[in-house]
């Protein structure tokens, strides 16, 4: 379990640097470019500060059973803990990204919310030695990242332009069918890797150029296997 924690926050180390990206799309006008370009900005903010409290969260677990800690002191940290989570959470409510990403903001909230709720039951556990308050806490901790995993493809999907709303298009909840999402998103990255690194006849024109293409697209085949379900 605890190795899944351990992936679980470099799962959210990605997702910062991702969203991060979102500063280079493309917006086709001006004034939808600034706002992405603050919403990326600021949802990247959000997912290092969630990134941060988690790796401090297991360290301080890791001092405990290594007694360089009391019970007393891991107590008083995670009452901290938990009420600067729920600080971050409220900044997810405070972002106005633009309607393609609304869906990925919603689901790496949920994420963080279902991890609070992990985090709160662990402590529990952690209080009275409650077993059935543990698994509470493994289980919460599977749908977070479930919900970040769904977020991220969300993401990729409005960045590649897989998925598409409508101006009054709503949120809506995970879906089924990643595998095939994620399979689009990949070829709609493959044909960027294309359209950056080769010429209009399908060519390249120097050896930088294909070296460029290769690693491109070797980039897009890893993140690929890494998010296929």
């Amino acid at each position: 379990m605890k190795k899944n924690k351990i992936q679980n926050i470099i799962i959210v180390a990605v997702v910062s640097i991702i969203i991060g990206s979102i500063a280079a799309h493309n917006y086709s006008v001006d004034q939808t470019k600034q706002k992405g370009l603050q919403f990326g900005k600021e949802l990247e903010q959000i997912q290092e500060e969630v990134k941060n409290l988690q790796t401090k969260f297991y360290s301080e677990k890791t001092k405990w059973d290594e007694g360089d800690i009391s019970k007393e002191e891991l107590t008083k940290f995670y009452e901290k803990h938990l009420e600067e989570f729920e600080k971050i959470i409220v900044k997810y409510e405070q972002l106005t990204p633009p309607n393609l990403f609304k869906s990925s903001v919603e689901l790496l909230k949920l994420s963080s919310e279902t991890q609070l709720e992990s985090d709160t039951q662990f402590i529990e556990w952690i209080k009275t030695g409650d077993n059935s308050a543990k698994v509470r806490s493994d289980t919460q901790f599977q749908n977070a990242l479930e919900y970040e995993m769904s977020g991220l493809v969300e993401f990729y999907s409005a960045k590649t332009g897989v998925k598409n709303y409508d101006e009054s298009g709503e949120f809506e909840p995970p879906q089924r069918g990643l595998t095939q999402k994620v399979v689009q998103i990949y070829e709609n990255m493959e044909k960027e890797c294309n359209n950056e690194f080769k010429n209009e006849s399908g060519e390249f024109d120097s050896d930088n150029d294909e070296i460029g293409w290769f690693n491109c697209v070797n980039e897009a085949k890893d993140w690929k296997a890494e998010h296929l379900p």
